[in-house]
C-alpha cells in the first residue's frame, strides 16, 4: 500500500537518534492500542476513527444530501449561510478554502457566521444578505454557544421577514439529536435536520454531517474527501515505525518537545492552506493544551510572512521547530514572461513556471532555517486534491489523538474553555452566575 502523507526528516537531524526512536517507540504502541481498542480516557469521544467508513456507507446521508441540494439549485440559491464556531465550521472552511483554485467549476459562495463577535463584520453580511437569495446552514450541538448563537438569532429575524413562514424550509440545522436548544427549536420549526455524532468532539467533526453536510451543498465531492480519509485510516494504524507517517511525526514532535522545543511552526508556500492550520491550532491547541503539558501550535504562510516573521525565524530564539506541508506536484505553469525593457533584476527567471520558483523557495527557506537551528519536518502529499486533503485531515487527527496519549493526558476534553466563557457569562448578567459576577466586579475596579 502507497503513502498519501509522506514525512521527510532531512533536516531535523538533530532532535533524535536511531535510539531515541527506539525509546519511543513503546509509548506509541500504547497509545496506538488505546485508539484502536478504545481503552484509553476520552474513549465515549474516539466515533471519529471510522467516520471515514461509516459516512461513505451512509446511503441514506447521501440521498438527502443530493435531494436538498436539488433544491437549492432550483431555487436558484446565491449564497449558503453557515453558522459555526470552531470545529463546527473550521473543518468545511479549510476544505472550501484549499479546493476553491484547485476545482474547475465554482463553488456556490458562502458567508460564515457565528465565530466571532465582531458587530461591524456582522452587521455588514446581514446588509449583504438582504439582496440574496440563500438558506442557512446552522452547526451547533447545545445550540447555547454564545457566538453562533447570536448570529443564528439575527439571521433568523432577516429570513422570517425575507421569507415569511417559508423561511423555515431554508434552515438546515447540524445539532444533537435529541435534546439541546437548537434541538427544540428544530423540532418546533420544521428545520431539515443532520445529527452531530453523540461519540465524535467538534475538533474532530469534519468528516461528521457537521463538516459533509456544508461541504455538498456547496459544491464539494465528499466521497473523494472521505476515500482519502479512509485510506489514511488504515495507513496510520500500521505498527512499523518506518512505514506509519504518523508515528514519525508524533516521534519528532515529542522529541523537540524532550529537547526545549514546545512551539510548533505549521508553514506552508501554498497559502490555500491557511485555514487548514486554522483548523490544526484548534485540533492540537484543545487537545494537548491541558495540565501545564503540550506543544504550541503557530503558524505562518509563506512567502508572505517570510517578510514579516523571518527574520525571528531565522535568529530568535530557538524554542521552536517547524513542521512544512509541502506539495510534490502543484500542477500549475504559469509562466513568467520575458521583459527585457523592465530594470527589475528579474530577467533571469523569464521562462520559468511560477510553482517552479515557489517550490524553490520552499527548499532554500526549509536549509536556511534548519542552519538557523530550527529542525524542520516535511510533510508532502502529492497535491491539492479533496481526496488528499480528507487523508491530510485525518492523519492529524489521528497524529493528535496518539500525541495527547503519549503525554498522558485526555485529548477530547476541553475543560479549560469554561473559565473565559463563565466569566463572560457572568459579567454579561446571565442568570445563576450573580456570585461570580460580584467577585469579578470587585477585580475589575482594581484594575
Amino acid at each position: 500500500m502507497g503513502k498519501n502523507i509522506s514525512v521527510d526528516l532531512a533536516l531535523a537531524n538533530e532532535l533524535f537518534s536511531e535510539k531515541d526512536i527506539e525509546d519511543f517507540n513503546p509509548f506509541l504502541i500504547h497509545s496506538q492500542k488505546n485508539i484502536i481498542e478504545r481503552s484509553g480516557t476520552g474513549n465515549e469521544f474516539l466515533g471519529w476513527v471510522d467516520l471515514p467508513y461509516i459516512m461513505l456507507n451512509d446511503k441514506k446521508l447521501f440521498q438527502e444530501l443530493e435531494e436538498l441540494k436539488n433544491e437549492i439549485q432550483k431555487n436558484n440559491t446565491d449564497v449558503i449561510v453557515m453558522i459555526g464556531i470552531g470545529g463546527s465550521y473550521m473543518g468545511a472552511r479549510a476544505i472550501i478554502e484549499a479546493m476553491q483554485y484547485y476545482l474547475p467549476y465554482k463553488l456556490l459562495p458562502i458567508i460564515y457566521l457565528g465565530h466571532h463577535l465582531e458587530s461591524a463584520y456582522i452587521e455588514r453580511q446581514l446588509k449583504l444578505l438582504e439582496n440574496k437569495n440563500y438558506y442557512t446552514i446552522v452547526i451547533s450541538k447545545s445550540g447555547t454557544t454564545t457566538e453562533p448563537a447570536i448570529a443564528f438569532r439575527l439571521v433568523r429575524e432577516q429570513m422570517k421577514k425575507k421569507y415569511g413562514d417559508a423561511y423555515s424550509q431554508r434552515v438546515i440545522t447540524i445539532t444533537d439529536q435529541k435534546k439541546g436548544a437548537l434541538r427544540k427549536l428544530t423540532n418546533q420549526e420544521g428545520y431539515r435536520s443532520f445529527i452531530v455524532p453523540d461519540d465524535v468532539g467538534g475538533r474532530y467533526s469534519v468528516l461528521s454531517p457537521v463538516g459533509l453536510v456544508p461541504l455538498y451543498l456547496v459544491g464539494i465531492d465528499i466521497r473523494e474527501l472521505l476515500t482519502g480519509a479512509y485510506d489514511e485510516s488504515k495507513l496510520v494504524k500500521i505498527d512499523c515505525w518506518q512505514d506509519n507517517s504518523a508515528f514519525q511525526y508524533v516521534t519528532m514532535r515529542h522529541l523537540a518537545y524532550q529537547k526545549g522545543k514546545p512551539i510548533e511552526l505549521f508553514t506552508s508556500f501554498y497559502p490555500c492552506l491557511f485555514y487548514v492550520a486554522e483548523w490544526w491550532k484548534q485540533l492540537f491547541g484543545e487537545s494537548e493544551g491541558k495540565n501545564n503539558l503540550g506543544i504550541l501550535p503557530t503558524s505562518a504562510m509563506f512567502t508572505t510572512d517570510l517578510h514579516s516573521l523571518g527574520q525571528y525565524i531565522q535568529e530568535g530564539l530557538r524554542i521552536f521547530f517547524e513542521t512544512i506541508i509541502s506539495i510534490d506536484n502543484p500542477f500549475n505553469t504559469l509562466t513568467i514572461p520575458s521583459s527585457k525593457d523592465v530594470d527589475d533584476g528579474m530577467e533571469f527567471l523569464a521562462g520559468k513556471q511560477i510553482s517552479e520558483i515557489n517550490k524553490i523557495a520552499e527548499k532554500a527557506t526549509a536549509i536556511a532555517h534548519s542552519d538557523g537551528g530550527v529542525p524542520v519536518i516535511k510533510i508532502s502529499i502529492p497535491h491539492i486534491s479533496t481526496y488528499y486533503l480528507g487523508a491530510l485531515l485525518y492523519f492529524f487527527e489521528y497524529s493528535c489523538a496518539l500525541s495527547g496519549y503519549c503525554f498522558q493526558i485526555n485529548p477530547f476534553d476541553q475543560p479549560g474553555v469554561e473559565a473565559y466563557k463563565n466569566n463572560m457569562y457572568a459579567l454579561l448578567g446571565k442568570p445563576g452566575y450573580e456570585e461570580l459576577a460580584r467577585k469579578l466586579k470587585k477585580r475589575i475596579e482594581k484594575i
